[in-house]
């Protein structure tokens, strides 16, 4: 994130080379807003609410009289806190008078504390701006820019202080400073609250003291450790700020459920996922690959739950556009194994990694995800922990396919992905073997001209109509605003699954990989989709 605030001067010159234009404005009641690539930067405005905003690999806390901004090519997230969340999206495009493209630089929170008016005049940006009159719509241009005046007079100004910015401030001190000895009569001097009070406010923003906090930053940082260095007990107990390595082998098997011996045993061998759906494979193996790539859009899930636990993380931009910049990285770290998918891989590529390990590469024709699974446990050595885990898996699809038969009967389902202005019919080879072979749920009607992967148009859903559909929608904005004009369609509104509410969205992550763990993971999340949280419950 671009950190610089303009000065005095540089407001000035920007006000004088630069044009700006509102494109969408929108009023988000979401709990959550997935993972999405921008293509044009946006300002956002929290009316009501609280919650976090993840831009790349940081994170917010999102409130009131704060304009966030975001640029195009970065990923944002959004999840709400307990209460609903309201707040204002403008996505908007910039350029320069002389054609002289230049990057916009931003703070990435700009605090509006002197601007009385900030929400009113959010609400009739988007008033107008949604207005049937086109002077209406041009006047939200006017405010539009009336907005971006007051964040150039603001730009320079600090926030003023409230207790959820100290809160953050003391979080921030424990990620930086976890090996220090820690007071929370320290921590509370430095929010400027008194002790007591500082332990209720943690523990409500956060969900956990401020010491299981920094416990969990010093394990995490001791997993890291013990993955990437041969460094004895005693030493890494010391520079996670343990003085005692045996009170620090209490406290990691409390946090882990191992010791830190059997810990490191089991990680001995430091295997490198070079992609996504390989690190699907070892995982359900129970093995923690020494590297792998992480990215909080492209493997949202292994980001968000593993990103503490695996100590050398590669780039997931895009389909590993960063590859060269992954090669460094693995070079420098010396995994004793890589094993990658030969998909995305060329040949430049793949002769780079065989010299910096033993590559093990699987082919793109070798089967199903249970065999691709068998061969990565062949790899890994861990062929009794794949025959273990794919008979629970059978298990759970069998519990799974009784359920989901016995409250769908003959109705018919569709997969379809959204990506730019068209919709594929099972998108990926995992939708479709999971839902049609695994599940055995019934395919929609009248789409035999349409194969897997194919357009699908309108008039064809139209005659499909299928009882519930399941989409996947891209988050980059083309497709976001084309499906905003699709649910405007009146074949889409007609349409049975869409009356009936039985349209489902479902994310990328899970359902775009083909992996063992994304398998697994799709039948939960199809089960929660149709039956909320009660069929895992009874499943267990």
């Amino acid at each position: 994130m671009q950190q610089a605030a303009f000065c005095e001067k540089g407001i000035t010159e920007l006000i004088e080379r630069c044009w700006f234009r509102l494109g969408e404005s929108r009023l988000l009641r979401d709990k959550q807003l997935h993972s999405q690539l921008l293509s044009s930067p946006i300002l956002l405005v929290v009316k009501n609410g609280s919650g976090q905003l993840h831009i790349d690999f940081d994170e917010y806390a999102l409130q009131q009289s704060i304009v966030y901004f975001a640029a195009a090519g970065q990923t944002i997230g959004i999840e709400a806190d307990h209460e609903q969340l309201e707040l204002y999206l403008f996505r908007f495009d910039y350029g320069m008078t002389d054609n002289q493209y230049e990057k916009l630089e931003w703070k990435d929170q700009i605090a509006m504390h002197t601007c009385t008016q900030l929400l009113p005049l959010c609400e009739q940006i988007n008033a107008c701006h949604h207005h049937e009159s086109t002077a209406e719509r041009f006047h939200a241009q006017s405010l539009f820019h009336d907005l971006l005046y007051q964040m150039f007079k603001c730009s320079g100004s600090k926030p003023l202080t409230d207790t959820r910015s100290a809160l953050e401030k003391t979080k921030a001190y424990l990620e930086c400073n976890y090996y220090e000895p820690i007071t929370i009569d320290q921590l509370a001097h430095m929010a400027e609250v008194s002790s007591k009070y500082y332990v209720e406010l943690f523990k409500k923003a956060y969900g956990k003291s401020a010491i299981e906090y920094v416990t969990e930053i010093r394990i995490n940082q001791a997993k890291k450790l013990m993955a990437q260095s041969s460094a004895k007990l005693r030493e890494i107990a010391h520079q996670v700020g343990y003085n005692d390595e045996f009170y620090f082998s209490r406290m990691f098997k409390k946090q882990v459920g191992v010791s830190p011996a059997f810990y490191v045993q089991k990680r001995k061998t430091k295997i490198a996922a070079y992609d996504s759906a390989i690190a699907g494979y070892l995982l359900v193996l129970d093995i923690l690959p020494f590297a792998a790539p992480l990215h909080p859009k492209w493997t949202a899930y292994y980001y968000k739950r593993y990103r503490s636990e695996i100590p050398v993380q590669l780039s997931a931009y895009r389909y590993n556009l960063d590859w060269e910049s992954n090669l460094s990285i693995l070079a420098a770290n010396k995994p004793d194994l890589i094993i990658c998918s030969e998909e995305h891989l060329h040949a430049e590529e793949k002769q780079r990694l065989e010299s910096i390990a033993p590559v093990a590469a699987l082919s793109v024709q070798s089967g199903n995800w249970r065999e691709q699974l068998l061969w990565v446990a062949e790899q890994a050595g861990a062929q009794q922990e794949a025959r273990r885990w794919l008979e629970h898996y059978e298990q759970k699809l069998q519990h799974a396919r009784q359920l989901l038969k016995k409250k769908l009967q003959k109705e018919t389902v569709l997969v379809l992905s959204m990506y730019k202005n068209s919709c594929y019919y099972c998108h990926t080879r995992g939708m479709r073997e999971l839902i049609y072979e695994e599940l055995q749920l019934n395919e929609a009607e009248h789409l035999e001209c349409c194969s897997f992967n194919r357009n699908v148009t309108i008039e064809q859903l139209a005659l499909s109509d299928p009882d519930h559909i399941l989409l996947n929608i891209c988050q980059e904005t083309e497709t976001l605003e084309h499906w905003q004009t699709f649910q405007s369609l009146p074949q889409w509104a007609n349409l049975k699954a869409v009356r009936k509410n039985q349209m489902y969205q479902i994310l990328s992550d899970p359902w775009r990989e083909y992996s063992a763990y994304a398998c697994d993971r799709m039948i939960d999340d199809l089960l929660k989709l149709l039956y909320g949280d009660t069929a895992n419950e009874n499943r267990k």
